[in-house]
């Protein structure tokens, strides 16, 4: 909650009065955040500093934090993109780790500790942010791409699971999204009607909370991706490739 759409979407829920619960490993940007979003929405703000990548450990501090708070919207926006696009043997096991702890194991738990205080109340929402790229298989992206799959699946057979039981669970999957911790836009200078801030795409987002249990969230997004469910995979295969080849010798030339 201290960068990116997780940090706009939190913006957005504020300026409906609605306090917040803000979880990040860095310290100093959630207190900046909290402090931030306190003073300009006139709203309670709590920090937890949590380091997803270190995986089971972390989850009892969290469940302590959270016991006695009532809580109505749970958004998961924890997420480790590549670096760049690069082949699967290239990335460390670290970095693999880091792919299954935030994009997979961070929201499996998260949703495992506040879903039951949500059914007993029977009214709740869960917003599971996954990616586009969940679409196809995509060359060079194998890992972050395949996550994100799953964390589509995952939320909307959870929905069909807790539905009737007053708890809403909403895939979000947004294309690109220009923030400072997206790290592929360098070379992906596209307008912005097409990559929206991350302001501008959270306040279309949350506009569907409660009607859409899958969507793009954008209305751009939303046309984009019905054209990648729609096209072949070896199309977008190659698209993807070009582009994936193109920010490897971007990145190349950086280093």
């Amino acid at each position: 909650g201290a960068d990116g759409i997780g940090k706009a979407y939190a913006e957005e829920l504020a300026s409906q009065g609605i306090n917040l619960i803000l979880i990040s490993h860095d310290r100093s940007k959630l207190e900046a955040t909290a402090t931030a979003i306190s003073e300009m929405f006139n709203i309670e703000t709590i920090i937890i500093e949590a380091d997803f990548t270190k995986g089971r450990e972390i989850y009892q501090p969290i469940r302590e934090a959270v016991k006695d708070k009532e809580i109505g919207i749970l958004v998961n926006s924890v997420d480790v993109p590549h670096e760049h696009p690069q082949f699967f043997l290239n990335i460390s096991e670290d970095k693999l780790w880091d792919f299954i702890n935030l994009n997979i194991a961070a929201t499996n738990m998260m949703i495992h500790i506040l879903l039951p205080r949500m059914i007993e109340r029977k009214k709740g929402a869960i917003v599971n942010i996954s990616s586009g790229s969940c679409c196809k298989p995509t060359p060079q992206m194998a890992s972050y791409s395949s996550a994100q799959t799953y964390l589509d699946h995952f939320s909307r057979a959870l929905h069909f699971e807790y539905a009737s039981k007053g708890i809403f669970v909403q895939s979000l999957l947004p294309f690109y999204v220009k923030n400072n911790s997206n790290a592929h836009n360098d070379g992906l200078c596209i307008y912005s009607w097409i990559a929206p801030s991350a302001n501008v795409y959270a306040r279309h987002a949350i506009s569907t909370l409660g009607i859409s249990h899958r969507t793009s969230g954008y209305w751009m997004h939303s046309i984009q991706f019905l054209f990648a469910q729609y096209m072949p995979e070896w199309l977008w295969v190659w698209g993807a490739t070009l582009m994936n080849n193109r920010m490897c010798r971007k990145a190349a030339q950086k280093s």
